[in-house]
């Protein structure tokens, strides 16, 4: 009697529990993988910048899906595809293609202007929405209509920069910029700048930062000029060690410093901020009160390290995974890259202080982000936030 009965329960247990199976399955065959691409610098001397990038994404992936993300009633996963292109403009064009083609995505992310001005050849074409990570003006002044400038543009430091070392150090200046795209950009627009304040370019000496990890000789020459401050730019590791030796040789001046090298990450390699006394620069996401910000740094520690602050390029893709993931939910498309870029303004509107680590205030009318850009300069071997109205003063 008791073998019938188990038998009898088996077999009622058998319809259900094939049910579940079917309904587990229809709910997995319901949830879309969408993939996010990236193609940056992922080895050699910048392979710290691409990196910082992808850790941003890869939190805002991991906060998305854990909260659920839902577009045009369909369930989606996100996913992260992230290509090396070794800061080369053709590899990103080429990898960008990689993207599109074999893995579907609607959206790709680059943090350097050679690239980003590569693929904006044939992102409209190709119909991918291009988020560029770099500050380089021109990259919202071609008229694109699916590029997103992410940082603010690099001109708005120029002027305040400028007005800082001047007044602190001397109207005697040695440029030791990178020989990449976006450093070209920035000298192009510095030199003339520095001249019109009354001051006097003693030397210019591009170098690839990207390419050695010893620049002795570049800037003894510089330096043989006299110079009284030095404008120095590219990833933070090298930049980091163009101030170094220069400390070594001998200079007491002041360091000009491009926004895409971070204050903390190039004190870590010139072993602390006294060696970049003097200098000016963008203030680092970890030194930022902002509500935002705070909460950014304390959860990217979580998650990396005690030990890991994080930079803007982390904190600003972060937040602009966030405005993309919520973009593709009010269009209603995960693959419509045109749809997509009309509802970033509003997506921005839409994200809690917390998600918005970058303090972003919206999108213009070309594509690039509205926001009053932290800066700082060290003094008395630390980092002092200020705002840019008052290096003017």
């Amino acid at each position: 009697m008791l073998k019938h009965s188990l038998i009898r329960r088996r077999l009622l247990a058998a319809p259900l529990a094939a049910a579940a199976l079917c309904a587990a399955g229809t709910a997995l065959a319901q949830e879309e993988t969408v993939r996010l691409g990236f193609t940056g610098p992922l080895s050699g001397g910048a392979a710290l910048y691409g990196k910082n990038v992808t850790s941003g994404m890869e939190m805002a992936i991991k906060e998305i899906n854990a909260a659920g993300l839902e577009v045009a009633g369909k369930k989606v996963k996100l996913e992260l595809v992230a290509l090396d292109d070794k800061y080369s403009p053709a590899d990103a064009a080429i990898n960008a293609r990689r993207l599109v083609q074999q893995s579907k995505v609607a959206v790709v992310f680059c943090p350097h202007s050679g690239g980003i001005y590569a693929m904006q050849a044939i992102n409209e074409q190709e119909k991918f929405l291009l988020m560029g990570y770099s500050s380089a003006p021109k990259i919202t002044e071609t008229g694109n209509k699916l590029t997103i400038r992410i940082p603010p543009t690099f001109d708005t430091y120029v002027k305040p920069f400028i007005n800082y070392e001047m007044k602190r150090f001397g109207k005697r200046v040695g440029m030791l910029p990178g020989d990449h795209e976006y450093a070209k950009d920035w000298s192009k627009l510095f030199e003339p700048a520095w001249k019109e304040a009354g001051g006097t370019v003693v030397s210019n000496n591009p170098m690839s930062y990207n390419k050695s990890a010893d620049f002795y000789s570049g800037v003894s020459r510089v330096l043989a000029e006299k110079p009284e401050v030095l404008f120095i730019g590219g990833a933070s590791e090298p930049t980091a060690l163009v101030a170094k030796q220069a400390r070594e040789l001998g200079f007491k001046g002041g360091f000009l410093i491009m926004d895409q090298a971070k204050l903390d990450e190039m004190a870590r390699v010139t072993g602390g901020l006294e060696p970049l006394e003097g200098a000016v620069g963008v203030l680092p996401v970890a030194s930022n009160d902002r509500i935002g910000a705070k909460t950014f740094t304390a959860n990217y520690r979580k998650m990396y390290g005690a030990d890991r602050d994080p930079t803007s390029e982390a904190s600003y893709n972060y937040t602009m995974t966030h405005v993309v993931a919520a973009a593709m939910k009010l269009a209603g498309t995960a693959s419509d890259a045109a749809a997509i870029r009309a509802k970033m303004g509003e997506a921005v509107s839409q994200l809690t202080v917390e998600q918005n680590a970058g303090s972003f205030g919206g999108i213009d009318d070309k594509g690039g982000t509205i926001i009053d850009p932290p800066v700082a300069v060290v003094e008395g071997g630390k980092i002092k936030p200020v705002s840019l109205s008052e290096l003017l003063k």
